[in-house]
């Protein structure tokens, strides 16, 4: 069944992966008529099993970790399994230690008001930066309880013994997993069940201790599960009014975890809001509801290929994953996305002729090369990285080594299907591309009706150019994901800005290692030009 089992490792992704397995939820459909039926293979990320009660029940293939009070009213089980639970032991239910217990109950948070008016099943009132306080506000979803895993050593936001430094994750992932083996107690139930698993998505932020969490998290997957695919999404929060010395302490975590997650993952993607936003987005950077919500939404699109029923528009992670390490050690990669209103009515002559928008797409064929170039109008490069696309930074335009692209809810045309059939050869052709042109850009397109939904639970940040209304319903969107040469230039920034403020004894590996990894992107390739190298 080409199964996805996802990782989620703190509050970061935690909002990121609640927007996600909402999408999920809401491509669900119930009618018997063959005609609605959903383009969405389901069993990719949801799991049939048995409720307490015997009934059916199909929940997420995923394991969420937070730290304690991190997920707010949600209970460790839910309606589907409060008979379950009642015959175990509660405390087993929140703790890893399986020995001698006592129960402390913390101060009990209140269900938020949508919460209430789902479960009621009345219609929730709308959500709002000051109502959403945590990630289960915006919940739509049931979980396994064996899906939720709370760690009571750090609790959230504490100003006492804040988690938020690299080497504390490294540790507090080390000490549990000597104590308790936690891909045997927590993954293994979903990935023996799983028929042909695909691969495994972990969601984690890159600039706390999560990032050292995460590091050793996966280093463990990749002892125990060889050449299974293993994507990353590094989510960072946003800088804005953030400390010289947080900030220095965000990069720092943020470059460690970088080398580390390159030795094991098969992708790499961090990702962050862009400080500067076009006006089509309104967007409060202090609301991890909202920012979360963008990002979610170009992830979404990026992996729809991954569950689609449409045979010519699917690819497997492992398939996508192949195609954007093109020299076989370029596996950090950069996302991009661009959104339109979806057309009430169409006009078929129009809409025909041109299916995508102007806006949404720069292509340009440099010196003689076949090098396309594609890029969107939201780039989520992280914002202490370089911008290369600006020249006041002295860099030329990135050689771009693979792109692979995800349209939805264009209409289809005849010239953009033939165009497709020129770009995207198959596999064999591909390889035989890559031995005799080592230097040409490698694209691979994919186009689905299915445009994402706009949901209750998310934000009204997307807005209509023409009259600046939030759209609702939904929206098309065109997402890019990539692998070019200015990750290069960005790990040398790096590199350099976090030099000093890493201990004497890390230092120099740190620094080989990003270093190292910068090279991996100038190999198969001359630029013709060393301007803008940092030796």
């Amino acid at each position: 069944m080409h199964e996805i089992i996802t990782v989620q490792l703190g509050q970061q992704s935690n909002y990121l992966a609640t927007h996600f397995w909402n999408t999920q939820e809401s491509y669900f459909t119930y009618s018997e008529d063959p005609q609605e039926e959903s383009p969405i293979n389901h069993d990719t990320h949801w799991r049939p099993g048995i409720g307490a009660d015997g009934s059916e029940t199909y929940l997420p293939r995923t394991v969420i970790y937070d730290l304690k009070g991190g997920f707010g009213s949600m209970r460790k089980t839910n309606a589907l399994y409060d008979d379950l639970a009642a015959s175990e032991n509660p405390a087993q239910n929140l703790s890893l230690w399986n020995g001698p217990t006592a129960v402390t109950k913390l101060q009990h948070i209140e269900q938020s008001s949508y919460q209430a008016s789902l479960e009621a099943g009345v219609e929730p009132p709308p959500l709002t930066t000051s109502s959403v306080r945590y990630w289960s506000d915006f919940n739509r979803v049931f979980y396994h309880p064996r899906s939720v895993v709370q760690l009571n050593d750090y609790e959230v936001n504490s100003s006492i013994m804040p988690f938020e430094k690299f080497v504390s994750g490294e540790e507090l992932f080390g000490e549990l997993d000597k104590d308790h083996d936690l891909l045997d107690r927590d993954l293994r139930l979903f990935v023996e069940e799983a028929d042909q698993m695909q691969g495994i998505q972990i969601m984690a932020s890159l600039d706390d201790a999560w990032g050292g969490f995460a590091s050793r998290y996966l280093e463990r997957l990749r002892d125990e599960y060889g050449k299974t695919v293993l994507w990353v999404w590094g989510a960072q929060d946003p800088v804005a009014g953030v400390s010289r010395d947080k900030r220095l302490t965000r990069l720092a975590n943020k470059a460690r975890a970088l080398s580390e997650l390159y030795k094991h993952a098969s992708i790499v993607v961090p990702l962050a809001v862009p400080q500067r936003l076009p006006d089509t987005l309104q967007l409060d950077l202090s609301s991890r509801w909202h920012t979360s919500a963008l990002l979610a939404s170009t992830v979404e699109t990026i992996t729809l290929p991954s569950r689609l029923k449409d045979v010519a528009n699917r690819a497997t992670l492992g398939t996508i994953a192949d195609m954007l390490n093109t020299m076989g050690r370029q596996s950090i990669a950069g996302l991009q996305m661009s959104f339109d209103a979806v057309p009430q009515e169409r006009e078929p002559n129009r809409s025909e002729k041109k299916p995508h928008p102007s806006h949404v797409f720069d292509q340009q064929r440099e010196d003689g090369n076949d090098t396309q170039q594609i890029k969107l109008d939201l780039d989520f490069s992280p914002s202490d990285q370089l911008d290369s696309y600006s020249s006041r930074n002295g860099f030329k335009k990135p050689k771009v080594f693979s792109q692979n692209l995800v349209w939805r809810g264009y209409p289809e045309d005849k010239n953009q299907d033939e165009d497709a059939r020129m770009t995207d050869v198959d596999d064999d052709e591909r390889e035989r591309n890559r031995r005799r042109r080592p230097d040409e850009t490698v694209t691979k397109s994919y186009k689905t009706p299915v445009s994402f939904p706009l949901l209750s639970s998310f934000p009204q940040i997307f807005r209509d150019a023409k009259t600046g209304e939030p759209l609702t319903g939904r929206v098309n969107i065109t997402g890019s994901v990539s692998t070019d040469s200015s990750v290069s230039d960005r790990l040398k920034l790096l590199r350099t800005t976090v030099a000093r403020s890493i201990s004497v004894e890390d230092r120099e590996n740190l620094s080989n290692d990003l270093a190292e990894m910068a090279d991996e992107y100038h190999e198969g390739w001359s630029s013709g030009s060393d301007e803008g190298e940092d030796d």
